[in-house]
This record gives C-alpha cells, sequence and structure tokens, in this order.
C-alpha cells in the first residue's frame, strides 16, 4: 500500500514538474502616435497654448503639455559628422523630437533628434548627415 502510495505520488510530482511553462505574452511596444515634426517649431496651437510654461531656470526655451505628456523647446548647438557647426531648435517629447538647424552658411534644414545623454542628443537629416547636438 505504502509502495503504490509513493509510486502514485512520484509520478504525480514528475507529472506536475514536467509540465510546459505558458507561453509569456509578447511584449507589445507602444507606438509613437503623435510625431513631432521639424515644422511644429514654427507655431504654437491654441491647445499649447492653454499649457504654455516658460522657466528661465531651466535649459528649454518653454515647455507646453500636461503632468507626463510635455513638450520641450530647445535652442542647440552642435556639428555635422564632417565636423561643421550647427544651431538651430528643436522640441522633444520624451526621448525623441524633432526641429530645424542652420548650418554655418545660414541654410535651414529639418532634423529629427532623440536624447542620448543629459543635455545632449544624435540628430539625422533627410539626406542621412548625422549630427551631435547639445542643450544651450
Amino acid at each position: 500500500m505504502i509502495k503504490k502510495l509513493f509510486f502514485v505520488s512520484f509520478f504525480g510530482v514528475l507529472f506536475v514538474s514536467c509540465k510546459d511553462e505558458a507561453p509569456k505574452p509578447k511584449e507589445k511596444i507602444a507606438t509613437f502616435v503623435n510625431k513631432i515634426l521639424p515644422e511644429d517649431i514654427k507655431t504654437i496651437t491654441p491647445e499649447e497654448a492653454q499649457t504654455y510654461h516658460k522657466n528661465p531656470e531651466r535649459k528649454y526655451e518653454y515647455r507646453t503639455g500636461s503632468y507626463n505628456d510635455y513638450e520641450y523647446n530647445y535652442d542647440v548647438v552642435g556639428t555635422d559628422s564632417l565636423g561643421n557647426n550647427v544651431k538651430g531648435n528643436v522640441i522633444v517629447k520624451g526621448k525623441y523630437g524633432a526641429g530645424m538647424l542652420i548650418d554655418s552658411t545660414g541654410k535651414a534644414f529639418d532634423v529629427e533628434v532623440e536624447w542620448t545623454g543629459y543635455d545632449l542628443l544624435k540628430g539625422k537629416d533627410k539626406k542621412g548627415i548625422k549630427y551631435t547636438l547639445k542643450t544651450e
């Protein structure tokens, strides 16, 4: 009797421990629905004007939006991948943003940016030229 009980419990434990784990649900990646475009720096919408905030103690020129959903506007300076100086203005929401840069000849062009560190951004224009930028 004890042998039968031991035998049944042994195979019961073995059966339960060998059971496949339930597949883990795939992680959904949130898409950035409201992508910031370079032309967004040209105007402030009436909706953004309602939440416009300027703080001279901070590096950003101004911010719009609400708690956990802010867009920040920065003046930036930096260089392109060839070492040419650029300056401009970008809007960033979360880690990503966009804006306009001006090269040393005065030519303006659009750029998409991404934070890489404190006060540091990397950017890329439509031609594929890369930029290293710092907030002012």
